[in-house]
């Protein structure tokens, strides 16, 4: 891989996406280099795949490997964080709403604003220089597609916010505040976007089967279309064994999708990691897949 030192990984739920990330996060820790590995899931299972129960944030794993969740609560101190109680003041001045119900509507209503203040968080810890490597457990793809069109999203919804916002009664001390975290949102979004092109290592995992091949082609065009581009893909699962009837039909199956996916993926650098006899849960076995993908 080259050398950045934040890693997103992406596939349609259920690919194994979660565990790729986690093996690679655990590698990067073994080789001395201080790691986080965060999820972005909305229901993640990154703390259930390496079997922790500390209740410390961000959870110690092992020796520079540490681990975080990033839910609704987490945004919902982002925004407050950022803009929440600025804003507060302008809407509280026009409906009775108590802060905490204020937030839980607008966390939940602006489009895009989850996926914009997870990625400006990762975008800050990468900044600050607290960890050597930063591995990003994404929401399935669906979602993962929704950020890239977020600039896009933000943009449309805060058209039309000058022009509603000048026409209020609140007096310009407070006019000018919420005009000026618009701006400062908008170039907040341009940011977070540039910081993915230029500073974010992209992987793909994927599987093969019909339904996961067949979203491939589309989700390379959509990437490229916003300026991104995958270095490299993971096929999991891969059948190596064939000892049984079952196994060898199995096989031949998926030697068929793998082919499309080399022709899909087109030169990008292919790992493919074999399927496993049992379920992968615990740092030993994690180390497994790990040494699956940097063989």
């Amino acid at each position: 891989m080259p050398e950045k030192n934040v890693f997103m990984f992406s596939g349609k739920g259920g690919v194994g996406k979660t565990t790729c990330a986690g093996a690679t996060a655990l590698h990067f820790a073994r080789n001395g280099l201080n790691t986080l590995v965060i999820s972005t899931d909305p229901t993640p299972s990154l703390s259930d795949i390496f079997e922790a129960v500390d209740t410390q944030k961000p959870i110690k794993i092992t020796d520079n490997l540490h681990l975080a969740e990033l839910g609704t609560q987490e945004v919902k101190q982002m925004w407050d964080k950022k803009f929440g109680h600025e804003v507060y003041e302008v809407f509280s001045s026009l409906v009775s709403i108590e802060y905490d119900e204020f937030v839980d509507f607008i966390t939940s209503i602006l489009p895009g604003l989850q996926e914009e203040f997870m990625i400006d968080y990762i975008r800050e810890l990468a900044i600050s220089g607290t960890y050597e490597r930063i591995v990003w457990d994404t929401a399935p793809l669906g979602q993962t597609m929704h950020l890239l069109n977020m600039p896009e999203m933000l943009s449309e919804h805060l058209k039309p916010a000058p022009k509603i916002y000048s026409r209020l009664k609140l007096g310009s001390l407070s006019k000018r505040p919420i005009l000026k975290i618009l701006e400062d949102w908008s170039e907040i979004s341009a940011e977070d976007m540039e910081f993915l092109r230029t500073e974010v290592e992209f992987t793909m995992v994927t599987i093969a089967e019909a339904l996961a091949v067949q979203q491939l082609e589309g989700v390379f065009f959509e990437f490229n279309a916003h300026g991104f581009k995958f270095s490299q893909l993971i096929i999991n699962n891969v059948i190596k064994a064939d000892d049984s009837e079952f196994l060898r039909t199995k096989s031949k199956q998926q030697h068929g999708y793998i082919d499309q996916i080399h022709t899909i993926s087109s030169g990008m650098k292919t790992i493919e990691v074999p399927l496993f006899p049992y379920e992968i849960k615990g740092v030993q076995r994690i180390e497994e897949i790990g040494k699956a993908i940097f063989s």
